[in-house]
């Protein structure tokens, strides 16, 4: 277009139109947006790297509020009722301004940044998590947090900025971080001292300029963790975590000239729009990987089409071209050395640019001489973007697509579209965290997603489904202590506002997973199904009998039953699981049952506090039983799963006796128990006692001196509970008062619930007075109920009076 472009306005409904200047966006092939003010005629927003604004119809442009927010806009909104509030999309997200784009209000709870690619540590007890975004740097976070609330926004940090690639961590040390940008940018983050290096091979004098790809291949040797390969149009290797470099191979383009390739079926001349701006210098090395089972085995693809391979760390190469079903010069996408097999490789292609969008996936038994398609039965649109193996299984493999993710049980014969809660969305890139069976996902405007311990997947074969019932391995949970953030356990934004963005962390404790061919059914989705089979095969339907209806009325639903036992065999716990068909998780909080009274319609949780439970289980070998509840019936159907919970022992001053600290939680917890069981006892007597008096008043043959003993017995009752629970008139009215029996007990389970230390001596006084006084209290309930209101009601049952809760009729009379 030279000099012909600019900003064009028109009066007459697009009839004519007059140029008011020359203002283009910068980088138009990207923005070129504009944004008319809806109640100033003249007011236009030009969105493009830094947004500019005219006054004036276009005539003059001016840059206009960037400061503190990310360039490159390509969206806006204004209010129509209120010009002055807007809400501008850029690469950085989205922000809002009240003041006609002056300043801004960033908004932070929106997880939908786009990762390139995705890079894991091995750093204790909680790995983290790095990625390279689209214009939104390099960033590094935990996998998990120890906070309830989860992982936010603050966990976060930027190890460079820059558009974001491929970061690495060295496997023995995780404060080392090896970050990339664009063109082969490439650091090293100290996150100890915050420092970061530049360690971009240089270009010598009179080497070919090197041509580095947009998201240039990184990796460290998993045969030393100094050891670095980096690849431009030649290969890279340092042995100094990056201090040096030295060339390793030779110029791996196919030298075909870029401006000689048609685009959009025709070759342009250099005054095209945008010609060859933002893109990568072709022929340059896209995909890198070395065989963990031979040092020196080297594979590396290109842009255009090749894939190299040396045997002897880059003495020696030899390129193959030509690859089966794949046309020529495609882009190789990934290659993945194999973890199982010294010959095995594996390769992905990506032809999207030619507007192919098959999924090339090739395998090679014999380094890279000869390729099969393992392709299988991927959907027929949607190229793979990453490919990984299962580090215990080789035919279970892992494929990133444009549309999702999916993984093979055969070796890619056939494939399986994994959901659950991950959109329809690019995965870009994919790693295993081998410790943890962990599979991490870099999303293309999804952001991060975790399939938590995958290993179910490894024996959930077909003989495993079909099986009623199937309880998979339990992998070993942590027992640690979690922390808010801010202060309070059950409010997980605690006062921050619904904006506080956090992603969920796993759910704490030991995850049971098992699988249910079918489901346990009442009889009534019994009968249901019955008649769908009857009507699909078109035979008489035979009507269910009052009888049966009358037992499907009364039944209860089936449970599924989760047993976990100790060493010794005895029960810790039960939990109730989902009964339907298909996989199931269901987590175990490490926790024995709470004691405090069944609520079967409990009140929402208080956010001052967490909901009843029990004290931590003591670290050590455990196992956990299926069991099918069916009409009153407990029926094992699966298991027993062996694991062990593995203290992470983070205490500064923990327990030394951990038996003798769970010995003394116990014992507070069997006085919890006694105690609100007094407490409830307390509170259904006094409605005993109200309806009593009720009862006295609306029966005419009662002796009227029953209602001197109901408040006699009310006033003792009374002085009861001030004991139990405390002095309330006095503590209404702002005196001092004592503590009661009942604050004395939950003061010492709010804090051994929540501390691997041992019994402070407060505690152990604390468990010792409420024990004493409860001592003394709990025989003077008893009797007050079972000898003086008792005789009572049976007194007024004896008098005709109407019935009053816990009396029992008498009939005849």
């Amino acid at each position: 277009v030279r000099d012909e472009g600019g900003f064009f306005r028109s009066t007459d409904r697009g009839e004519s139109w007059t140029k008011r200047s020359d203002h283009v966006a910068g980088s138009p092939q990207y923005y070129n947006e504009i944004v008319a003010d809806p109640s100033d005629v003249d007011r236009v927003y030009s969105l493009e790297t830094w947004m500019h604004v005219t006054t004036d119809g276009g005539e003059s442009f001016e840059k206009i509020g960037s400061a503190f927010r990310h360039v490159d806009d390509h969206a806006m909104w204004i209010d129509p009722a209120n010009p002055r509030h807007l809400l501008v999309g850029c690469d950085g997200g989205i922000y809002e301004s009240w003041d006609k784009a002056e300043t801004y209000a960033f908004k932070a709870n929106l997880p939908v940044t786009q990762f390139y690619r995705v890079g894991i540590d091995n750093a204790e007890p909680f790995y983290f998590v790095y990625g390279g975004t689209q214009d939104n740097a390099t960033l590094g976070g935990p996998s998990r947090t120890r906070s309830p609330s989860g992982i936010a926004n603050e966990d976060w940090f930027v190890t460079v900025f820059g558009d974001g690639f491929q970061s690495r961590v060295d496997p023995q040390d995780p404060m080392i971080v090896y970050s990339e940008w664009q063109y082969g940018g490439l650091v090293r983050h100290d996150r100890r001292s915050g420092e970061i290096v530049n360690i971009q091979p240089p270009q010598p004098p009179g080497e070919e300029p090197f041509r580095w790809n947009w998201d240039a291949p990184l990796i460290i040797s998993p045969h030393s963790h100094t050891r670095l390969y980096f690849a431009a149009s030649r290969l890279f290797r340092s042995e100094d975590r990056g201090n040096s470099w030295s060339i390793v191979s030779p110029i791996l383009h196919r030298g075909i000239d870029r401006d000689t390739l048609e685009v959009m079926g025709k070759v342009w001349g250099p005054d095209a729009v945008a010609k060859s701006t933002s893109t990568s210098t072709f022929g340059n090395a896209v995909a890198l990987s070395e065989s963990p089972l031979v040092e020196g085995l080297l594979y590396l693809g290109t842009d255009d089409g090749l894939i190299w391979i040396s045997e002897d760390g880059g003495e020696n190469w030899r390129k193959e071209g030509s690859f089966p079903g794949i046309p020529k010069n495609t882009y190789v996408a990934r290659l993945e050395a194999s973890i199982h097999d010294a010959d095995t490789v594996f390769a992905t292609f990506d032809a999207h640019k030619d507007g192919d969008f098959k999924p090339y996936v090739l395998k090679s038994s014999n380094r890279g001489t000869s390729w099969t398609s393992i392709a299988g039965d991927l959907p027929e649109k949607g190229m793979v973007w990453a490919l990984v193996e299962d580090h215990e299984i080789s035919d279970l493999l892992f494929a990133g697509t444009e549309y999702g993710l999916f993984f093979t049980q055969d070796g890619g014969a056939k494939w399986i579209r994994l959901k659950g809660n991950l959109p329809t969305v690019a995965v870009r890139d994919i790693a295993v965290q081998r410790r943890e069976n962990d599979l991490v996902l870099a999303t293309f405007g999804r952001s991060f997603y975790i399939l938590d311990d995958y290993s179910p997947l490894r024996t959930a074969d077909e003989e495993t489904m079909t099986n009623d019932v199937h309880l998979f391995e339990v992998k070993d949970p942590l027992v640690y202590i979690e922390s808010p953030r801010l202060g309070l356990p059950s409010l997980n934004k605690a006062f921050q506002g619904d904006g506080f963005y956090t992603a969920p962390n796993p759910p704490y404790g030991a995850i049971f997973t098992y699988h249910l061919a079918e489901g346990l059914k009442t009889l009534q989705e019994q009968r249901i199904d019955a008649e769908k089979k009857t009507n699909e095969e078109d035979t008489a339907l035979k009507y269910a009998t009052i009888d049966q209806l009358r037992a499907e009325d009364a039944q209860r639903d089936p449970m599924v039953i989760l047993t976990v036992k100790d060493s010794q065999g005895t029960i810790i716990r039960r939990i109730e699981g989902p009964r339907t068909k298909g996989f199931h998780r269901i987590a175990w909080d490490l926790r024995l049952p709470a004691t405090t009274p069944i609520d079967l319609d409990p009140p929402p949780v208080s956010p001052w506090g967490p909901p009843p439970r029990g004290p931590l289980a003591i670290p050590g070998a455990y196992n956990v039983t299926l069991s099918s509840l069916v009409d009153g019936t407990l029926q094992p159907l699966a298991g027993p799963e062996t694991f062990t919970l593995k203290p992470l022992d983070l205490a500064t001053f923990p327990a030394e006796d951990r038996a003798e600290v769970q010995a003394f939680r116990i014992e507070a917890a069997e006085l919890q128990r006694a105690v609100h069981g007094a407490v409830k006892v307390t509170a259904e007597t006094r409605d005993r006692i109200d309806h009593l008096r009720q009862a006295v008043l609306e029966t005419p043959g009662a002796d009227q001196n029953f209602l001197v003993e109901i408040a006699a017995i009310e006033a003792e009752l009374e002085s009861l509970r001030r004991d139990l629970t405390g002095d309330s008139s006095a503590a209404r009215r702002n005196h001092a008062v004592a503590p009661s029996i009942l604050g004395r007990i939950e003061g010492v389970v709010g804090d051994q619930w929540y501390v691997t230390s041992a019994p402070t001596q407060i505690n152990r006084d604390s468990l010792h007075w409420a024990g004493e006084a409860f001592t003394e209290l709990l025989p003077k309930l008893k009797s007050l109920v079972e000898g003086r209101l008792q005789p009572l009601e049976r007194q007024l049952e004896a008098s005709g009076a109407p019935w009053t809760p816990n009396r029992f009729p008498v009939w005849p009379k």
